[in-house]
């Protein structure tokens, strides 16, 4: 009987421990529903590390369709930070309430967040409609956080009217946020012209707001006339030229005309394009459950075992033939 009783004990003790998470689950989700900054920054670190009963939390979010999902990228030194800023204090004007995940690159040593975001947003650290997360990319090559989709749709649950994402730079991340953004506005400053030629295929695409920073340096002008002109060429019939605002954002000039922006791409959403994001949305998050079993370390010492003989394709052939 002894071990009967042991099994017994044993299943009664999971049982609880289930139940607690699940209580734990639903009440940080009531409080931050409700406003409480520290019950959602709770919810967003159990999301962000996975764990254990986080992914039926998220499949039993339901949220409204009237957040916007905004994503800035654009080159490092852009001012992406800085629009950010003068964002925020538009919306909030408006009383709209306002949620923030910055994407800060990681240190090469510990791979957290080197937190460069907060310093340029301070002021709303005491604002009660402003909520403002810094992530650390973590080695993503995309310059985004790996549980960023995740950690957004906890951000809606929370019932934000607004949640921008800022992203560590240009590269794959431009692609990967229109996955993940309702909006995708790319910053750009006058002495961009040759970024823009290397990039202009991905960021034709992706891109439904050019956003030229520092417009108040030289050849700035010219720049927005050139890339206007670039625009109107890959223009179509049922598709207008992507709008190009320009801004000098240190000065919060040019914020308003940002935001006006969004709120037009934002009703002139298409059906096709929504189809688009969800599809993308979720490849990405089927494409991480797939790899989620994979211990980095185990696999980066397979890789250093075979380094002699390496051959990539046979390689990751034991890996997606399970």
């Amino acid at each position: 009987m002894q071990p009967v009783h042991n099994y017994i004990h044993i299943i009664g003790q999971l049982v609880v421990i289930l139940s607690y998470f699940s209580t734990m689950w639903n009440e940080l989700s009531s409080k931050a529903k409700s406003g409480d900054f520290k019950s959602l920054s709770r919810l967003l670190s159990l999301v962000e590390n996975r764990v254990e009963g986080y992914y039926e939390f998220l499949s039993s979010l339901s949220f409204g369709t009237h957040q916007k999902v905004v994503g800035i990228t654009g080159p490092p030194g852009a001012g992406k930070s800085t629009l950010t800023d003068t964002l925020i204090a538009e919306w909030v004007k408006q009383g709209k309430r306002v949620g923030v995940l910055c994407v800060d690159p990681s240190s090469p040593f510990h791979l957290g967040a080197l937190l460069g975001d907060r310093i340029r947003m301070s002021s709303w650290y005491n604002n009660d409609k402003v909520y403002i997360r810094s992530l650390a990319s973590r080695g993503s090559l995309g310059g985004l956080h790996p549980m960023i989709l995740e950690m957004t749709d906890v951000m809606r649950m929370a019932g934000f009217d607004i949640i921008l994402v800022e992203t560590v730079g240009v590269g794959q991340s431009e692609i990967e946020i229109a996955g993940l953004a309702d909006c995708t506005v790319v910053v750009l400053v006058p002495e961009s012209g040759d970024e823009i030629q290397v990039m202009k295929a991905g960021l034709m695409e992706i891109a439904d707001i050019f956003v030229v920073n520092k417009a108040d340096r030289p050849g700035a002008d010219l720049f927005v006339a050139n890339l206007n002109n670039m625009l109107h060429q890959s223009s179509t019939p049922d598709k207008a030229p992507t709008p190009v605002v320009k801004t000098i954002a240190v000065e919060h000039k040019g914020s308003a005309a940002v935001c006006e922006a969004i709120e037009a791409t934002h009703r002139s959403s298409n059906a096709k394009r929504k189809t688009w994001l969800l599809a993308a949305r979720a490849m990405q998050i089927i494409a991480k459950e797939r790899t989620r079993d994979i211990d980095k370390q185990v696999f980066l010492k397979d890789i250093e075992q075979q380094q002699d003989t390496w051959n990539l394709y046979r390689f990751i052939k034991k890996y997606i033939s399970h």
